[in-house]
């Protein structure tokens, strides 16, 4: 067996993998990577990109399906070709996955070791039958995968999760969505678009990644408007039945109900790929869930010469969180023992529904644990149901929330559902970033008329509610109409 001794090991190749490689690589050129899959990005290939792929084919459907509302009518029944939707899915999908791989062709063949790692202690890490790698310092960036319940592995391969949908051929005809987290939605409603039947399920209540009961109540109603979403269902039984799966359930009026799909689409969550890495064989201190404990600023967990990044830390699973991690753990890596504190940016996220969900800085959910329900906070609010722009696009469904500190009047965060949220929340994380209050807030420009103009509204009742502005006038001139 080959024995190779390095100062810096990183174990996997995708984001947090390769940016933890190439930060360490400032520091010092012994450093490895181990990676025992294909190369490439859950975001290139799985995630991210290939969805919003999807999304934008069911948006040039659903633009069609609206434009008699506008008074423009097109001539003829609309074609979904399910194959040529895939196709271009695919090729895109790859396409992406292949900017990546150049990255990866540009690293030293000799810094890339094939196979899966696990440890023996807290510096030596066997890789597969072939190579034992004795590391000063090492990096667990071993990414995440789909997490569902064992009993479901009996539908075969009438289960698929997110991974399967982006190699189908052809669109199916009906499937049966559970988990209505941020992947659930993102591919239930697509589909739903694109004509395949869709029926999603959840347990306890939870709608998308949302926290405030009233944004989750808008958001559970303005979903269902489109397909069957029951977010707290009870089902009695679930069956493959030839080549499609029959589920019984209980509808939400209080009804036995059987369906017959061709798929069950299994969104329920993500588990950290750390349950291989023989971690027992280490001094690491674990969760609850057996993920290496680590600081939040250093990315150092309780072993000191060991550091964790991305969706394998089980801090927030987004990309440009894992780019972050990985340049604040692979840093770390390469200079230790002097180790530094990064840069953690506000949390934003977004799920790319329609309307579309976001939040930013603090949630509802850890506003009101923090300070409580004792009138420490505010809510300001908006609708976008009657705001100007949105209506005028008639894409005017939707509501946000923004909360800030009583006597400081700092903003704290926000919840939303509706148009362009993706903007919004990225105007409203650098105001948290920055540490802004309300009133700053409020003295930067909006133009007119544009759906920023509903940040506006939804800041001005917040400052009042703070007592640190007037009160809100309902049509004030100044906003413009439909403000």
């Amino acid at each position: 067996m080959k024995t190779l001794n390095v100062d810096v090991a990183v174990i996997g190749g995708g984001t947090a993998g390769l940016g933890s490689y190439r930060a360490a690589k400032a520091h010092t050129d012994s450093v490895v990577m181990i990676e025992g899959g294909p190369y490439g990005t859950t975001c290139a290939r799985v995630g991210c990109m290939p969805s919003k792929l999807l999304i934008a084919a069911a948006e040039s459907v659903h633009n069609i399906e609206k434009a008699p509302a506008f008074g423009v009518h097109p001539q003829g029944d609309i074609v979904i070709n399910g194959r040529e939707v895939m196709d271009r899915v695919k090729r895109e999908r790859d396409r992406f996955v292949g900017f990546v791989l150049e990255g990866v062709d540009e690293i030293p063949a000799a810094d890339k070791i094939s196979g899966y790692a696990k440890f023996l202690n807290d510096h030596t890490l066997q890789v597969d039958d072939h190579t034992i790698i004795n590391a000063k310092r090492i990096v667990i960036a071993t990414g995440s995968r789909p997490a569902y319940p064992g009993v479901w592995n009996e539908l075969g391969d009438r289960l698929v999760v997110n991974d399967d949908v982006f190699n189908w051929d052809d669109l199916p005809n009906s499937v049966a969505v559970f988990g209505p987290g941020v992947i659930g939605l993102e591919l239930g409603q697509s589909l739903n678009r694109l004509g395949v039947n869709v029926t999603m399920f959840g347990l306890g209540g939870q709608v998308g990644p949302l926290t405030d009961p009233e944004v989750m109540a808008y958001a559970n109603k303005a979903f269902n408007e489109e397909f069957y979403l029951d977010p707290n269902v009870q089902v009695e039984s679930m069956k493959r039945v030839g080549d499609q799966v029959e589920i019984q359930y209980v509808t939400k009026s209080g009804e036995l109900a059987t369906i017959l799909v061709d798929y069950v689409l299994a969104a329920t969550g993500r588990r950290p790929n750390v349950d291989n890495l023989n971690i027992e064989s280490t001094s690491l201190a674990l969760d609850e869930r057996g993920v290496p404990t680590a600081d939040y600023y250093t990315m150092q967990t309780s072993v000191d010469s060991i550091f964790i990044a991305g969706d394998a830390s089980n801090q927030i699973p987004l990309l440009h969180e894992a780019a972050d991690q990985a340049r604040i753990a692979g840093d770390n890596a390469g200079r230790f023992p002097e180790i530094r504190a990064g840069l953690r940016r506000t949390k934003i996220s977004a799920v790319f529904t329609d309307p579309q969900i976001a939040m930013v800085g603090e949630t509802y959910k850890e506003i009101t644990t923090r300070l409580g329900t004792c009138g420490c906070f505010e809510t300001g609010t908006v609708s976008f149901e009657n705001q100007g722009r949105s209506r005028v696009m008639l894409r005017n469904k939707g509501m946000l929330h923004v909360y800030g500190e009583q006597g400081t009047g700092r903003f704290l965060g926000a919840e939303m559902i509706g148009p362009d949220a993706e903007h919004l929340a990225h105007l409203l994380a650098w105001a948290h970033q920055n540490k802004m209050t309300v009133a700053e807030m409020l003295d930067m420009p909006f133009y007119h008329p544009v759906i920023e103009e509903g940040v506006r509204t939804a800041l001005r009742d917040l400052n009042a509610k703070l007592r640190l502005g007037p009160d809100m006038i309902k049509h004030c001139l100044d906003c413009g109409p439909g403000c």
